[in-house]
This record gives C-alpha cells, structure tokens and sequence, in this order.
C-alpha cells in the first residue's frame, strides 16, 4: 500500500484528467435514464397504455434503489472500476438499443431493470474513480467540474436527442443515448489505470484489512451519517415534486404553451447548474461544507413559496432557475461530504449509496405525495407542503451534520487546484 499511497502523490496526467472530463460529459444524458423518452416513444410508436408505461417507467428507478448499496459495496471491494464502468455502460447502451428493437412489456421491462442496476454499477464507478485519481485534497474542485461538464452534456444531448426525435424519428433518440454510451467507454480507455489509488477510492488512508460487515453497520449508525441522510431524504421529497407540480399548475392557466415553458425550465436550470457546480466545489473549500450545502436547502422553501404567488411563466421560469442553484450545490457536496465523513473507513462508495437510495426513495415518495395533497387541498397547499418539508430539513442540516471539512488540507492554504 506503501507504494500506491506513494503514487497517487504525484499529480494526474492531463490525459487522465482530460478523458475524465469527456467521460462525465458523456455519460451525464445515459445516466440520467430514459423516462422522458421513454414515455413519449411507448405511446406514440407502440400504443401502449398508460398504466403499462408507468410500469416501465418504474422498473428503472427501483432496481436502481435496489441495487445501489450492493453496488457501491462491490467498487469498495474492487479494483478493476475501470472494467466495471465500461461493462457496466456497455449494458445501458444495449438496453436502449433492446428497447428499439423490442416492444414487448416483458422485454420493455427487463431492458429497464437491466438499465437501471448498471446505472447503479456506473454513477459510484465514476465518483470513485474521480477521487482516486485526486484524493480527497482536491476531490471538491474535481467532483465540481464533473458535474458541470455532466451539465454541458446534459444540455448538448437534449439539443440533440429532440433534433433526432423530430426529424428522424422517436427511436434515434435511443440510439443517440446508446452512442453516447460507448462513447463513454472510450473515453474511460485514455484514463491510466496506473494513476488511480484503489485505496483511497473507497476511503483507506492507512493499511486496513478489518473491511467487515459488521464496520459497515457501525459506520451506517453514525449519527452524523444519519443526519445526513434524513436531510438528503427530505430535500428530495420536497424537490422532486416541484417542477411537475409547476408544471400542471402551468398547463391549468396556459394548456397550449405549457410545454414550451416547462422546456424553457429545464434548460435554464441546466445551465444555472453549470457555473453553480464550479463555485460549490471552491466555496467548499474556502467557506467549509457546511455553509455552502445549507445553501441548496435555503433555496428550496424559498423556490416552494415562491410558487404560490402566480402561475404565470413570467415568475415560473426564473423561480425554477433557483433549481440549478440547488442542484448545482447539491450534485458537488453530496460525494464531498461522504468522503470527509468516511475518510480512512475504507467504506466510502456503499457508504455513499445508502445517501443516494435515501435521495431516490425521498424523489419517488414526492409525486405521490404532492399528488394526494394537490388532489385534496389545491395547488397553494401543495406548495406550501413542500417548502415545510424543505424547511425541516434544512433544521436537520443545521443542527445535526457538523462541518466535515479537513482544515489539514485547507483549500485557502494549497489553491493550486488539480482538475
């Protein structure tokens, strides 16, 4: 360990930092998953109902919650993440690729599972392999730039993903993902297996051999872990709902221009994301986590109230802009923040995806339950719901996630940043 520890001293090539930008530029659109086409594609080229389209659009997301903590536990475990990233990207291309060719429920269903464990397999891969490459010094600039380069992609692709589904066809849109897909792969080749340090990847900074079931448990029942895991859950209860919510609330008052406007929404927030992302990652460093992430929770109750006041797109759009500022925050400190709090635990990526199945479970719970509040109350009740919910969570931020910045590696002393 001695030499490895050794080696991840020395600064990453610019070939590996470069292809690392590529990777996240690529794979943010296949990550994402494929519920907003999948939708649109199902019903309009094969008929489907909406009850059977609902079903497939399930199947993603809970065998991604399913599968995130055994994944996370097998990139702690492994040391071929480059391997596992590319089959595991492989297999998200060939389900889109299956969805084309297949219109089946069965065979619909299973590409989606499959879809949705490598998802799983993917998302912790990159993030680990991101910090073996850095360490932990400058892990929050390099997880910032990750996602702001996943946001330009995310931009580019939907560009490009609508072009294709209008004027070639609904299933392009599939082979579009598919495409970037393997583009990734290539992309993960050019970064040097050599330069990524295993060992802090999944959290070691001393020689441990005590990787056991029973110090993972303990370490799920830091109470600071726990906190943060119940703030994640409820800023995602409150959020997801959101920007649908708006939506419905937009289409009541405007039918024929809503879908304009809701576009108009998520493309403003996706470049909000992308200079947000950059400065949470050096705000991170210099201000500490802390204050940086109650950020993205002040925003949110602020945005849910703000929702109340009108229906208008002359308030919707520029409300949803403090999305991006949310997201943006909450895409960088969420990995930062893990790996401060399971630093020399060796635990650090099944750690991280018990945070993110509490996020996922957090945005499946929000619909539903903004739909029956909606149903019952109206749309001001709604709102007002959710922006307590944020408000509860960002109490729980505050009092219970310290600060979890090392000031051993202050970025104010070091601003030499590797990225």
């Amino acid at each position: 360990m001695t030499d490895n520890l050794q080696r991840n001293d020395k600064k990453p090539s610019k070939t590996s930092l470069c292809a690392l930008d590529w990777l996240n530029m690529c794979i943010g659109d296949v990550l994402g998953g494929l519920a907003p086409y999948l939708a649109v594609y199902l019903r309009s080229a094969h008929h489907w109902d909406q009850g059977s389209i609902g079903a497939a659009l399930s199947a993603m997301g809970i065998a991604t919650i399913v599968a995130q903590m055994p994944a996370g536990a097998l990139i702690d475990r492994l040391r071929q993440k480059r391997l596992v990233l590319c089959l595991a990207t492989a297999l998200m291309s060939l389900a889109c690729i299956a969805i084309t060719l297949f219109d089946n429920f069965h065979a619909v269903i299973t590409a989606q599972v499959l879809y949705g464990v490598a998802a799983a397999i993917a998302g912790p891969s990159i993030v680990s392999i991101s910090l073996g490459l850095v360490g932990h010094k400058y892990f929050a600039p390099r997880i910032a730039r990750n996602e702001a380069f996943n946001h330009i992609g995310n931009v580019v692709a939907a560009v490009l993903a609508g072009l294709a589904g209008y004027f070639v066809s609904p299933a392009w849109i599939f082979y579009l993902v598919a495409t970037l897909g393997f583009a990734s792969i290539i992309a993960t080749s050019f970064i040097n297996e050599i330069e990524i340090n295993h060992d802090i990847a999944r959290g070691v900074h001393i020689e441990d051999h005590s990787s056991s079931i029973g110090a993972v448990g303990k370490l799920l029942c830091d109470r600071r872990i726990v906190a943060f895991a119940t703030a994640v859950f409820l800023f995602h209860l409150a959020n997801a709902a959101l920007l649908p919510l708006a939506g419905q609330y937009l289409s009541e008052a405007q039918p024929k221009e809503a879908p304009i406007w809701i576009s108009a929404c998520i493309v403003a927030a996706q470049f909000v994301m992308i200079p947000v992302s950059l400065m949470a990652g050096n705000l991170a460093q210099s201000w500490g986590r802390k204050p940086v992430f109650l950020i993205a929770f002040s925003v949110l109750p602020i945005r849910a109230f703000l929702y109340t006041l009108s229906a208008s797109p002359l308030l919707v759009v520029p409300v949803q802009l403090l999305d991006g500022v949310g997201a943006g925050i909450f895409g960088v400190l969420v990995s930062v923040i893990v790996a401060d709090l399971t630093k020399g635990t060796g635990h650090y990526n099944v750690t991280r995806e018990m945070i993110i199945s509490a996020q996922g479970i957090g945005a499946a719970l929000s619909n539903l339950l903004a739909g029956w509040i909606v149903l019952n109350y109206g749309y001001s009740s709604g709102f007002l719901s959710l922006a307590f919910i944020g408000l509860l969570g960002l109490i729980i931020c505050c009092l219970g996630l310290p600060e979890t910045r090392d000031l051993s590696s202050d970025f104010s002393k070091n601003n030499k940043v590797v990225s």
